[in-house]
């Protein structure tokens, strides 16, 4: 048998690892197995999946460490969420600190639908518990697919939280009160938001380089569709055509390619948008309650830069046109969580 050397002393009995240095400066690592005839059995690259390999060739019971939920919850903290978009990994991160604490030590097969149940019950926030156990039932699947555990997904069948869709809808006076103590770059953020339909953070990204002709390109961080959005119908500009010509004459003497800029030029980021919404929403509420009117200064502070989005579908009259505009792929989606108003009837007289 061969000697054991002073990099496999961490590795169980008959298990190697080789070592090579690449011209890049990474060091390789791949692990393999030595049976009694001399044989190697290559494990692959990931120590964990190499030891799974030799326990089943060793017959043994899998590592006490693998076949716990921390094991679980560190391979897809480190394999599957640096592979999502940069706001569903801040969710998901999210949601594991608050998984980990109540699972984390629990054998992978000792998890139960009753204790996933106790622990959607357990959960004050119950919206974000929803989000939470959809993260835990993906990782079940993943822990079956990596060989951690045979057993279902205990997740399936469990009920989750009842859940309502927001229902904010921002009319003109809650749109102008807002627009009216709005900076510039935050006034075309809105304007944006509004003619194109889509989320904050696809429209934080828009560029001079996505017009295309005479429509305006979109790609949707979070779905991946993409969409034309005219600037231009039958010869006529739209109402969004007109503003991207005002937004680019006013860049011109501006480098950065993006449609949102600050005043000296600088792009707009996530947290600089909210901060500068904050702040108009602010004086907003302030200027409506030294005007006496309490109840739309209440409602002024309910309304967030998100409401844009469903605001404009809300008012697009063809249902169709809304959810093509917002990039689903069912209208009835459109319908149950962005129409916001309700249907126009005639009166009585």
């Amino acid at each position: 048998m061969r000697p054991r050397k002073t990099e496999n002393r961490h590795l169980p009995p008959h298990m190697y690892q080789r070592t090579r240095k690449r011209k890049s400066g990474k060091v390789w690592i791949s692990y393999y197995y030595l049976d009694k005839s001399g044989k190697e059995i290559t494990l692959g690259s990931d120590i964990n999946l190499a030891r799974l390999k030799w326990a089943d060739l060793e017959s043994k019971d899998k590592p006490h460490d693998l076949r716990i939920m921390k094991a679980v919850f560190d391979r897809y903290e480190r394999d599957v969420i640096p592979k999502k978009a940069e706001r569903t990994q801040k969710d998901n991160l999210a949601e594991l600190r608050q998984l980990r604490p109540f699972f984390n030590d629990a054998p992978i097969d000792a998890i139960t639908p009753a204790l996933v149940a106790q622990y959607r019950d357990a959960r004050t926030a119950k919206v974000r518990a929803n989000r939470e156990l959809a993260t835990l039932s993906h990782m079940f699947n993943l822990a079956r697919e990596w060989g951690l555990t045979t057993r279902e997904n205990p997740c399936q069948g469990v009920r989750k939280n009842k859940e309502a869709p927001r229902d904010f809808y921002a009319n003109d006076a809650i749109w102008s009160a807002v627009y009216d103590k709005a900076v510039g770059e935050m006034k075309v953020a809105m304007d944006l938001a509004y003619l194109t339909g889509q989320r904050p953070a696809d429209v934080l990204v828009m560029r001079r380089d996505d017009i295309e002709g005479v429509a305006l390109g979109v790609k949707q961080r979070k779905t991946n569709k993409k969409l034309r959005i005219l600037l231009e119908v039958d010869g006529v500009e739209t109402g969004l055509g007109a503003l991207i010509s005002g937004i680019l004459a006013q860049n011109e003497r501006h480098s950065s390619p993006y449609l949102i800029l600050t005043e000296a030029g600088k792009r707009v980021t996530a947290a600089m948008l909210r901060h500068r919404w904050d702040d108009a929403r602010e004086k907003a509420v302030k200027a409506a309650e030294e005007a006496g009117d309490s109840l739309l200064a209440g409602r002024i502070s309910q309304f967030q830069f998100r409401d844009i989005r469903p605001k404009a579908a809300s008012e697009i009259k063809d249902i169709e046109d809304a959810s093509l505009l917002l990039g689903h792929t069912k209208g009835d989606i459109t319908e149950r969580v962005y129409r916001r108003v309700g249907a126009v009837a005639k009166p009585t007289k």
